[in-house]
């Protein structure tokens, strides 16, 4: 269940804090990463979490997502490694409106028990959640070495998307997590994935292309690293928007530390833009199934994201964060 807090935090503090942390940094200056990209991405846009690809054929979308995993997250939890690589790329395409295809996968690495470790994960994911892994490319490095490890995966949506690039203005901030799970090891990440039955798993992936199909949801986010708050400033930089985020009603863990939990990256998580008069029925889909969600704000006509708890409002300001 969520917390819902009584006692006051110190807002300027917190709002100062996450404009500084690295992860949340890196995700409001994301666009540095795609500027190469800009003259050759053809009729796709940026920004999304997954490249769009028009399918004349069925008249929708073929999804196409990509992760790469931190040498240092290979090194110290290979299994967690191969399964978030995986699982990360499932909910990207979900994220869109989307359902997964198939799985190829990226490796370097020695022979040996990290090696397998990694093998092992990524099977856990594909077995769990029902998508194949078909190819890949693997290259053997000598034992010193560092492993390194990415993933793609493939999907398939309809004709109504859900983007980065559509939320406005009026819109309700509407954010889904799934609550049941913990803290693995001393990391900013919620395990609601390994501990789940596949079949939950694979229904809760589902709800985000009912929501496309169903046109309940204007744009959708998945909660990746940086939390809510990079997540949104993503968002909200490809909508030209801003957010205020009501602190208040967050779905969060008991008793869970304020700015862990904004950094937090969810293994089911999602930020949507949801106009004022579909919001109750996207909240009855989610909790239908047991998830956590709550409208927790409004997308605004200004710029950046914005801390609200009681009558108190801060920004984070990501351009102080870079100095």
């Amino acid at each position: 269940m969520t917390q819902m807090p009584t006692a006051p935090i110190d807002l300027c503090e917190l709002a100062t804090r996450l404009a500084r942390h690295a992860s949340v940094l890196e995700k409001a200056c994301i666009h540095n990463a795609y500027t190469q990209a800009e003259s050759v991405c053809g009729s796709s846009r940026l920004g999304d979490d997954c490249a769009a690809i028009e399918d004349t054929a069925s008249g929708g979308y073929l999804l196409f997502a990509s992760e790469g995993m931190l040498e240092s997250f290979v090194a110290e939890d290979p299994w967690f490694a191969g399964y978030s690589a995986v699982m990360v790329n499932l909910s990207d395409v979900a994220a869109m409106g989307g359902r997964p295809i198939a799985i190829t996968n990226t490796l370097w690495a020695s022979e040996g028990p990290a090696c397998d470790a990694i093998w092992q994960g990524m099977r856990a994911a594909s077995e769990a959640y029902g998508v194949p892994i078909v190819g890949g490319h693997t290259t053997r490095i000598s034992t010193d070495a560092p492993a390194y490890l990415g993933a793609s995966v493939l999907g398939r949506a309809g004709k109504h998307l859900l983007t980065s690039f559509d939320a406005r203005p009026g819109d309700r901030l509407v954010i889904a997590i799934d609550l049941n799970g913990a803290y693995r090891r001393d990391k900013p990440f919620w395990n609601a994935s390994t501990t789940t039955a596949p079949e939950r798993l694979r229904r809760n992936l589902e709800l985000l292309p009912q929501l496309a199909e169903r046109q309940l949801c204007r744009a959708a986010k998945d909660i990746s690293n940086g939390g809510v708050v990079g997540t949104l400033a993503m968002l909200c930089a490809c909508s030209s928007v801003g957010v205020i985020v009501d602190l208040e009603t967050l779905p969060r863990p008991t008793a869970a530390n304020w700015m862990k939990w904004l950094i937090s990256f969810p293994s089911y998580g999602y930020v949507l833009a949801v106009s004022e008069e579909r919001v109750r029925l996207v909240l009855e889909l989610f909790h239908e199934r047991g998830i956590d969600a709550a409208e927790c704000g409004i997308f605004t006509s200004g710029i950046g994201v914005s801390l609200r708890f009681g009558h108190l409002v801060e920004s984070v300001d990501f351009g102080a964060g870079r100095k």
